[in-house]
């Protein structure tokens, strides 16, 4: 379970790193996710999400994650834009990742 103090700072922008529990056959491993925060939804209800885009290996690839998901271990905000002008930031998908980061307004 995701604590509120850092629930209130999972918002569109924000670079994020997600601890989760992977199962593997009768083995069990953390994997850490990197990345931007495109999407929340639903609040804070019981099937909210965010959706957290990165680049792996020259591929965009993005995880839903729930916020009350069981197998999130931690989520570490890295920062996190001063206003960001929409709220589901889909358009990143299309752009590079130079123009991107100069919209939602992160250090380069």
């Amino acid at each position: 379970m995701i604590p509120k103090e850092i629930l209130d700072q999972i918002k569109s922008g924000a670079l994020v790193t997600v601890s989760e529990r992977i199962k593997e056959k009768d083995k069990e491993r953390a994997s850490n996710f990197k990345g931007v925060v495109l999407a929340r939804k639903h609040g804070s209800e019981n099937g909210a999400t965010f959706t957290v885009r990165a680049i792996v290996d020259g591929v965009g690839v993005e995880k839903v994650y729930p916020i009350n998901s069981p197998n999130i271990i931690s989520v570490k905000i890295t920062s996190s834009p001063k206003k960001v002008k929409r709220s589901k930031l889909y358009f990143v998908r299309t752009v590079s990742k130079k123009k991107s980061r100069q919209k939602i307004g992160l250090a380069v």
